[in-house]
């Protein structure tokens, strides 16, 4: 039961985020402006949604679930803390091997002709959420590849997850899949520099979204056969989620903006943490 759970929901999270990106793509709310001003739902909103529920499930769920085992408090600090400097250090591998600047640097974006600017004047776009998402000359295999093995992690992750406990499962897919949206939705973006094929783009996306699945699959396999290092597993899970929100989907969120534009930025944020916790409490209730 508890593996037909992880596939069906490593399949949700890594294929499910694919098509919702592609969706909100095709009805145009993340080209920042709609006929009338201002698009309902842009890259910002889904931003902030998407740190919100990774912090909520990281401090909410992940670390108390792990706090709670027999495991030492100094080893899951130390696990934590092993956890942040390992994805700070794989950040800085993939910007040596892509030979890219960090994303927020936006005058590199602009030296290249960014052709995912939305004319809004904040340089977001499409292509926001990850340094990978510039143009690359090689078709965008660069892109699936760093993708695919995004994928496979958070697999490994959500499986964690759901062997600990069904509802934290549930939790942690729910938060991959907020954060995998606007991730995919740059992928989409590059892909369709180098392809005017839309559904091929579509097509190659889904296939790395995929490898989501093998990750549940491989992490059903590890953790139960090492069931005692689980709590492990959780922090590993939670540092991983807390330094996307913290390193790589605040940062973008920090930029002088108008008083209702904050106050927008803020409520998707609450909104973020606030689907966690309902989902989590509708989990437990059930």
């Amino acid at each position: 039961m508890t593996l037909i759970a992880i596939l069906l929901a490593t399949l949700a999270a890594g294929i499910g985020s694919v098509w919702l990106a592609a969706g909100l793509m095709g009805l145009g709310f993340m080209a920042g402006r709609g006929k009338d001003g201002p698009a309902p739902l842009g890259p910002q909103h889904l931003l902030s949604l998407a740190a919100g529920a990774l912090m909520a499930t990281a401090f909410m769920h992940l670390l108390p679930e792990a706090f709670e085992s027999s495991a030492g408090a100094k080893e899951l600090f130390a696990t934590l803390l092993i956890g942040l400097v390992f994805f700070f250090l794989l950040d800085k591998a993939e910007l040596w091997h892509h030979g890219h600047e960090h994303h927020h640097e936006h005058g590199h974006e602009q030296a290249h002709g960014h052709a995912h600017d939305d004319g809004d004047g904040d340089g977001d776009g499409d292509g926001h959420h990850h340094h990978h998402h510039q143009p690359l000359p090689s078709g965008g295999w660069a892109v699936l590849t760093g993708d695919s093995v995004h994928c496979f992690g958070d697999g490994i992750l959500i499986a964690s997850a759901f062997v600990a406990d069904m509802r934290l499962g549930l939790v942690a897919a729910l938060a991959v899949l907020a954060h995998e949206v606007p991730h995919h939705i740059g992928d989409l973006a590059v892909l369709r520099l180098s392809s005017p094929n839309r559904r091929i783009a579509l097509v190659k996306v889904s296939l790395a979204g995929a490898v989501t699945m093998l990750g549940g699959l491989t992490g059903w396999w590890l953790v139960d056969r090492l069931h005692d290092y689980l709590p492990y597993f959780l922090v590993v899970a939670s540092s991983s989620f807390i330094y996307v929100a913290l390193a790589d989907l605040i940062p973008q969120l920090q930029k002088r903006l108008s008083a209702r534009e904050t106050a927008a930025q803020v409520a998707w944020l609450m909104l973020g943490i606030g689907l966690v916790a309902v989902v989590s409490y509708l989990a437990h209730t059930h």
